[in-house]
């Protein structure tokens, strides 16, 4: 039964984004279909989280309204969760469609391969062609054309309190997989606090624990013939999967069935010995109203140490951006794409800790250790399995349940293999 139900609302999912866009190819829209659109007009911009700076959404307004009088931009901000299911509905007709959307570079397989984006290969060589993120095109490229574009990366590193280092007489930053893992327990040991964390880990944290499946040799799932098969339950993921729940019993405080969204209020309220998070975490810290500039003169950070002591396969996340099949506003929306992509935003979004799009402005996230850290973690970054459905795994939070239910001590063979049939019928 739970098969079938599985396969049921897969079939759903995916038909539901292909019927509501109204396409018959398995590709994007081609440019030539889509139209140039008016000379003016109000541009609607997605953008989610807050991962982009007010700064850089404040330039972008400002630059796009002057360079086209009479036009208007306005950026209307989104939250993670749900996205998927919201743009399958907002990309239904010229009406409401939002004109370019940023999408989660794990999501962006899923629309391209549906007609929900505009093709951009035509005008991949102005926004930066080879110089943009390899494997965010390849996320947002199908059948050979591109639809969505590189728009920022961050790979986690490890932020830490130096104080609490030396107070537990840890003299250096872990080099292998196994110090940094005693050392998380050795902070959770000294604070004597429940609700302590040595190294911030919720149950639902995914996107952290996929560094400890993946050095471990184990993944999410690879490809098979024509499809994918699903492989959280192999040994060596099972390994993976296990050093997560030990982790997680015996150095961290934080609640199994939360997830990674908010690290600022624990941290804050001095609950965090050690956290993986994105580089831009440190503005949220040091932000005089939001953060705590006090408790964050304390950090210090250093890439997830792998088991071999190079820099551990973390996540690269992410996103690109794409404009809409059904926008209107086709050449306006070009230009909006086009200032986003420039050197201009594009050093706005790396001061506040972002990997730009362009590999040739990496420069522009400084050589302090906060840079060096972003860069030696992306070193050896991963992304998650380049399926076209793969947005539907995430968007039915199958990973979000098996890391939770592990985190509260459950039998990881069992739940791994339960995962694999839903990822598998997912993918296929």
């Amino acid at each position: 039964m739970r098969l079938n139900k599985t396969l049921a609302t897969k079939s759903v999912a995916v038909a539901a984004i292909t019927a509501l866009l109204g396409v018959t190819s398995a590709c994007g829209s081609d440019k030539e279909d889509a139209g140039g659109g008016p000379d003016k007009a109000e541009i609607v911009v997605w953008l989610n989280g807050a991962d982009t700076p007010d700064s850089a959404r404040t330039w972008l307004k400002e630059t796009f309204e002057k360079e086209h009088p009479g036009s208007t931009l306005k950026i209307e901000q989104q939250e993670w969760e749900g996205l998927v299911e919201r743009l399958t509905t907002a990309l239904t007709s010229a009406d409401q469609t939002p004109d370019v959307v940023e999408v989660g570079n794990t999501q962006a397989a899923t629309f391209t391969t549906v007609g929900a984006f505009s093709d951009l290969s035509g005008d991949l060589a102005d926004l930066g062609g080879d110089d943009l993120l390899p494997g965010f095109v390849e996320a947002g490229s199908a059948d050979g054309k591109t639809f969505a574009v590189p728009y920022y990366a961050g790979s986690t590193y490890v932020f830490y309190r130096k104080d609490l280092f030396e107070k537990a007489g840890i003299t250096e930053v872990p080099a292998t997989m196994a110090d940094f893992i005693a050392a998380a327990k050795k902070l959770k040991q000294d604070s004597g606090q429940a609700d302590f964390s040595g190294y911030w880990l919720p149950g639902k944290d995914w996107r952290d624990g996929a560094a400890f499946l993946w050095d471990a040799g184990g993944d999410f799932a690879q490809p098979d013939g024509d499809g994918w098969k699903a492989t959280l339950s192999t040994p060596d993921s099972v390994k993976g999967l296990e050093t997560f729940q030990d982790l997680y019993a015996t150095a961290s405080g934080a609640p199994a069935d939360a997830n990674e969204s908010d690290p600022v209020t624990p941290f804050c309220a001095g609950k965090i010995g050690m956290m993986s998070r994105p580089g831009w975490v440190e503005g949220m810290l040091t932000d005089p109203e939001s953060g705590c500039p006090d408790l964050a003169k304390q950090v210090g950070v250093f890439a997830l140490p792998g088991s071999d002591g190079e820099p551990a396969p973390v996540l690269l996340g992410g996103s690109n951006i794409a404009i809409s099949a059904k926008s209107p506003n086709q050449d306006l929306s070009r230009d909006v794409v086009s200032l986003m992509l420039s050197e201009e935003y594009q050093t706005i979004m790396a001061e506040a800790g972002l990997t730009p799009a362009r590999q040739s402005y990496a420069s522009k996230l400084g050589d302090d250790e906060f840079a060096q850290a972003t860069i030696a973690a992306a070193s050896n970054a991963k992304l998650t399995p380049p399926a076209a459905n793969w947005a539907t795994v995430e968007g039915k939070f199958v990973l979000e349940d098996l890391y939770s239910k592990i985190a509260q001590g459950g039998d990881v063979k069992k739940l791994a293999a339960a995962a694999d049939e839903q990822i598998d019928a997912e993918l296929n």
